[in-house]
């Protein structure tokens, strides 16, 4: 799916007016050295377009705080998706143990979509003016275990733990289980399992570290919600929640994160960036069929997000 031209032009016309504010609006953090790496021109014009875009659209700023995350997931779409965009510095060769911040409002795959548009969406919840530091803070504060960047391990790499550790520190809520959901007991060792798969894990050290997050993770209780339930529950769902859709392939949790969004026709579906389709888009399937479509899927999880400024 591509944006359509009513949608483009409101982009534009978003863009135009945001780059109208005076340059003294910056953040004074953006003035400042740290360790979140500078965004390109476009990346910083995004950042500035879409945070107006949340600021200034009323109904924007009466939406849910999911809703604006999947506004800013709309002004996404068409954006192309790059595969393992984390890894590009592991496969440079660089050190695990030092893991650098990886930022892009450009290029998305499927989780780094989702964390974009949350972190725009919190940024754009901050009186003061959008600045790329704060948006790199949010983003750290999503991806790495406690929001500290530790190196490689301290990445949420399995996304139930995402969702776990979010909700521990208010980001999220987890409401697969409110919705209906049972256990999934079965133990998270694929990355430990196909240790060749992944460069970081060549190193010993960060491959200990790996093997003990997972062990851990085998005491904190998986909810899901089984593919066959999704119909009975699929109007409990807001455009804007996390979904992260669970599968059979043994020792992962997930394959796939995406946003729900309900169309204009009243219909649920999937707001992502697929590898299928190169772009993020959102479903022509409802949300029960596209799941029913992929072969290896067993249900959804659901996380509930909130402003946590």
């Amino acid at each position: 799916m591509t944006i359509s031209r009513r949608e483009l032009l409101k982009t534009l016309a978003v863009a135009a007016a945001a780059a109208a504010l005076p340059v003294s609006a910056r953040a004074e953090e953006d003035r400042q050295p740290g360790s979140v790496p500078p965004g390109s021109k476009d990346d910083q014009a995004r950042l500035k377009a879409w945070t107006f875009a949340l600021r200034n659209d009323p109904e924007a700023r009466a939406a849910s705080f999911g809703r604006k995350a999947a506004h800013v997931g709309e002004l996404a779409i068409g954006t192309p998706y790059v595969p393992n965009a984390l890894e590009a510095y592991i496969r440079a060769g660089g050190d695990p143990r030092r893991e650098p911040l990886t930022l892009s409002l450009t290029e998305f795959d499927c989780v780094t979509l989702v964390e974009s548009c949350e972190a725009v969406a919190r940024v754009a919840a901050r009186r003061t003016p959008p600045g790329w530091n704060a948006f790199g803070h949010e983003i750290e504060r999503m991806r790495y275990r406690g929001g500290v960047r530790r190196g490689y391990a301290s990445r949420l790499h399995y996304f139930s733990e995402w969702i776990y550790d979010g909700a521990r520190r208010g980001l999220v809520t987890d409401m697969a289980r409110e919705l209906g959901g049972v256990v999934d007991p079965r133990p998270l060792r694929f990355m430990t399992d196909h240790r060749k798969s992944y460069a970081a894990l060549a190193n010993d050290e960060v491959f200990r570290q790996i093997g003990e997050m997972e062990r851990r993770l085998d005491s904190h209780k998986r909810y899901m919600i089984p593919k066959d339930r999704i119909p009975s529950i699929v109007d409990k769902l807001q455009t804007g929640d996390v979904l992260a859709f669970a599968t059979s392939i043994a020792g992962i949790d997930v394959t796939h994160s995406a946003y729900a969004y309900r169309r204009a026709d009243g219909v649920m579906g999937v707001l992502h960036a697929p590898l299928s389709g190169g772009a993020v888009e959102i479903s022509r399937k409802s949300l029960p069929d596209y799941v029913a479509a992929i072969k290896t899927s067993t249900g959804i999880l659901v996380a509930r997000p909130h402003t946590a400024v």
